[in-house]
């Protein structure tokens, strides 16, 4: 895998995004001191490297009904049923991340569950139905104390 190495007008475009992804590339551009067409040139490299993936609108999900957060382990009853189970997954919308790992559960999930109630009918009525998975543990989150995207180094 190439690592693309970024310069330090990349740097401080990512910046700036992350700082406002609606700011205008214009904007940017006056605050760097560079060119409009610079601006647009980098993030379109940066988009085709696959650097920058999208820019998104983030949701609070306690104002909007969602109550609790659960990370699920999910144990596999055989190996070999991971990409069928992990494409059930993605089908129910409360399923927001999935992810393989290593250790005692072949998957990792986060759902997004109006309560503790609604939370049990996504486990029991859904994930529990898939073919393949085994088993799940349920840790709920109390709070998120910080998230945030990785270091522009």
């Amino acid at each position: 895998m190439i690592v693309y190495q970024l310069d330090y007008v990349d740097k401080q475009i990512i910046l700036a995004l992350k700082a406002n992804a609606r700011k205008s590339y214009t904007k940017i551009a006056e605050d760097l001191k560079i060119s409009n067409s610079l601006v647009h040139q980098r993030i379109k490299k940066m988009k085709d490297e696959g650097i920058v993936k999208k820019a998104d609108l983030i949701l609070d999900e306690k104002k909007i009904g969602y109550s609790t957060k659960a990370y699920v382990g999910i144990r596999l009853k055989e190996a070999h049923f991971a990409e069928t189970v992990v494409q059930s997954l993605h089908t129910i919308p409360e399923i927001t991340e999935c992810n393989y790992v290593s250790g005692k559960y072949a998957i990792f999930i986060l759902i997004y569950a109006k309560d503790n109630d609604h939370l049990r009918s996504i486990l029991y009525n859904k994930v529990h139905l898939i073919d393949g998975v085994g088993g799940t543990d349920s840790f709920i989150c109390f709070s998120t104390n910080f998230d945030r995207s990785v270091p522009v180094i």
